[in-house]
């Protein structure tokens, strides 16, 4: 197919999905396909679990008691700095990120995050004081939206439409793979008599963005941002290779092609209208004020309260013993609903599955905040067990 797009393709938006009715062959038996998934797990999939790695690495790193000492006990105010500067980082580089994904591609975002997680890791695991140790963690913050941008991007956009809801909703829960690291490094070294009990679960901080940097170079670009550069034949290539397994007559591949192309142009013509048509009909005030909501919320949803201070949460109903804290550490993370539900995304509606979690997290910590109460005017052991658990 000569890969230029008519009016009359443009307007043919469902036809991939009638044709994967079609396609009964399963991903893991197309060879290109497959050695796809292959490098995209550790190059893109696996940029979540740096995220997962990076922001829970310092949970565990407070029931180590030689970086305690090393860093003078840091507490209240400087503790809380030390903490949010990991997420100060991401909202300083936030505004350009969006500008470096569109303008250089999903591959070099990745590249550009993973190398400044690299120097941000060797600042960390080299710091001296607790102030080296604050900028390594907002330099480590600052790397990881590109890295985060470009590989989610790059993930939707590449992958075979069967296995995209799957592949993406796995993306956000790899998340757990890099804090299950994090728990599990700082377990086995906790109990270690010098620094190194904090400077080696820092270092290995560095080990996945070293195997983003390494299995990138093997994944190809976005077709999807191969067309928005007027590159179409290299889209139509990549397209052809993977989704079609070399076939360029594949009429899957052809009706992708269509459809990217036709959203690309609805794209540039809705780039056009001003951004104050978001608020200008109830509809649209409506939609925007969800949009804002859904984002919001699903980051002001409580995790922080764990992913960051666990071992002060621990202290208050009893659970003082760093091993223990470091156990408890791990075994929030080995918890598998998340990855069973990634597996959901292609059989259950995005809405209920985003309702259901809500309605759960709600109910989980109004559970948890009275037991906490409880045991703050009684302090029974039952009460500090029912708040672990």
């Amino acid at each position: 197919m000569d890969p230029k797009v008519d009016s009359r393709q443009l307007a043919d938006q469902s036809e991939v999905i009638r044709l994967l009715a079609t396609d009964t062959v399963p991903w893991y038996k197309k060879p290109n396909l497959r050695f796809l998934y292959f490098c995209l797990i550790p190059a893109a999939l696996g940029v979540e679990m740096t995220t997962g790695y990076n922001g829970s690495v310092l949970n565990g790193l407070q029931a180590v008691a030689t970086w305690q000492t090393y860093f003078g006990f840091p507490k209240g105010a400087l503790l809380g700095v030390v903490n949010a500067s990991y997420n100060l980082g991401g909202l300083i580089t936030l505004p350009i990120v969006p500008y470096v994904n569109d303008k250089f591609g999903r591959k070099h975002s990745i590249t550009f995050g993973s190398i400044i997680l690299i120097v941000g890791v060797i600042l960390q695991s080299t710091s001296q004081n607790i102030g080296m140790f604050l900028a390594s963690r907002l330099i480590l913050g600052t790397g990881i939206p590109f890295a985060v941008s470009g590989a989610s991007q790059l993930l939707a956009e590449l992958t075979y439409p069967r296995e995209r809801a799957v592949i993406t909703g796995l993306f956000n829960t790899s998340w757990f793979i890099g804090s299950i690291m994090a728990a599990s490094v700082t377990l086995g070294t906790h109990t270690m008599s010098n620094d190194w009990g904090w400077r080696i679960p820092s270092i290995l901080q560095a080990a996945p963005a070293a195997l983003q940097l390494i299995f990138i170079w093997f994944v190809p670009e976005s077709p999807r941002w191969l067309l928005s550069k007027d590159r179409s034949q290299e889209a139509f290539d990549i397209l052809v290779k993977y989704h079609g397994e070399g076939n360029r007559n594949s009429a899957i591949v052809n009706a992708e092609f269509i459809e990217i192309s036709a959203q690309l142009k609805m794209e540039i013509e809705n780039s056009k209208s001003r951004w104050i048509e978001l608020i200008q009909s109830p509809g649209n005030r409506k939609r925007t004020l969800i949009a804002i909501c859904v984002g919001l919320f699903t980051q002001w949803s409580g995790n922080g309260l764990v992913s960051y201070y666990l071992a002060k949460v621990l202290a208050t109903v009893g659970v003082t013993d760093k091993k223990t804290q470091n156990i408890i550490n791990l075994s929030l993370s080995m918890w598998l609903c998340a990855t069973g539900c990634a597996f959901l995304a292609a059989f259950m509606p995005r809405r209920v599955q985003f309702l259901t979690a809500f309605a759960g997290m709600t109910i989980i910590f109004s559970i948890w905040t009275g037991v906490s109460a409880a045991y703050a005017q009684h302090g029974t052991h039952s009460e500090a067990i029912t708040v672990v658990a």
